[in-house]
């Protein structure tokens, strides 16, 4: 055995595999522990031999930047070992998902609740972008959520680096609910703010307690944006006709959105405006979201320790199919997103674990 294979042994045998709690085309989580401390870990076995060409981007792109994005508000890479042609991920085992407790009626949000889970989302999503990374599929199922209140920024597997503004990219990317129109425009020239407007959403999710802009195809998402927020004009959103794929959808009149959110008070309607500006360069950053005087004003945010979590049993599942496609379906009106996220889908009862598999 040479010097690799043994440390590999070394590393593997550190671990105890146990029940598997989530499962998906191209890899398998299941609970473990330390042998030595005891402590809760989540395994991730990801089954190299099932894909065409080996080991695909996702799964690269994920231990790339869990090994180098290193937070509190970002969920940790403890280890990397394989077993024969499995490669396994060793993951801190969190509780819960900021969906679960949104969706758990039993629950009641305070203002400093709320508060409190976007400082802390904020906080990983700045570190993120300040490392150069786009994270690129923010919502709220992955945004873990640990034993003592901290969230937890998850899945890495859509991330990538970004450069200077000339960057091409794919706008194959974010799941629908949370997508920026300029992506569903088909711009394939954009930056941090992609990830702004997915925060923008989660926000006034965490408000309603339902999402916010929930369409059934990008065509009908675009609907629900404009009938939202009234159709952009040349004004609000300068150059958007040109995008590749822009096309007219009609004209919705301008709402005052933001009334729906009135429970939030006048800073926090005035951040969420600001995320949700339809001219991408407009949006804030999240360190100038951070540094927003809805952070600052009364009531403080509540301490993680504090939160609201979910008190049901949190029972695993398998994943269904369309969440092991490891990227969103952007066709015509009338496909089904295989990132899309269905309403009426079960929330409370998922261990959360599952969240973490590579598609």
């Amino acid at each position: 055995m040479d010097l690799a294979a043994q440390e590999n042994s070394k590393r593997a045998s550190r671990w105890i595999k146990g029940v598997k709690v989530g499962e998906g085309t191209f890899a398998n989580v299941y609970k473990g522990e330390e042998k030595a401390t005891q402590r809760k870990v989540a395994i991730k076995k990801i089954k190299v031999g099932e894909m065409k060409d080996g080991l695909d981007m996702t799964a690269l792109r994920e231990v790339k930047f869990l090994q180098e994005l290193q937070h509190p508000n970002i969920i940790a890479l403890l280890d990397v070992f394989s077993v024969k042609q499995n490669i396994n991920l060793v993951l801190e085992f969190l509780d819960t998902d900021l969906e679960a407790v949104i969706r758990d009626k039993a629950l009641i949000f305070q203002n400093a609740d709320i508060k409190s889970w976007m400082a802390m989302s904020l906080r990983g999503l700045e570190y993120i972008h300040r490392n150069g990374v786009l994270h690129r599929d923010l919502k709220p199922n992955n945004l873990l959520i640990a034993a003592n209140g901290e969230l937890k920024i998850a899945d890495f597997g859509l991330a990538r680096e970004f450069g200077d503004a000339g960057s091409k990219m794919t706008c194959q990317v974010i799941t629908r609910w949370y997508r920026p129109p300029e992506l569903l425009y088909g711009s394939r020239f954009y930056s941090t703010t992609v990830d702004m407007w997915s925060m923008g959403t989660i926000f006034v999710e965490l408000i309603l307690r339902v999402p916010f802009l929930a369409g059934e195809t990008d065509i009908d998402q675009l609907k629900k944006t404009f009938h939202a927020m009234g159709t952009p004009t040349e004004q609000d959103w300068p150059g958007h006709t040109q995008l590749p794929d822009y096309h007219e959808l009609g004209s919705y009149p301008k709402n005052p959105w933001w009334n729906m959110i009135s429970s939030i008070g006048k800073e926090g309607q005035d951040l969420a405006r600001e995320m949700l500006r339809y001219d991408p360069p407009t949006r804030p950053s999240a360190k100038q979201a951070l540094q927003h005087r809805f952070f600052s004003s009364y009531p403080r945010p509540t301490p993680p320790i504090a939160l609201p979590k979910p008190l049901a049993e949190l029972r695993p599942r398998a994943l269904a199919p369309d969440e092991t496609k490891g990227k969103p379906f952007l066709g015509s009106e009338g496909g089904s997103g295989a990132m899309k996220r269905k309403a009426e889908s079960p929330q409370i009862g998922r261990n959360v674990a599952r969240k973490l598999v590579f598609a």
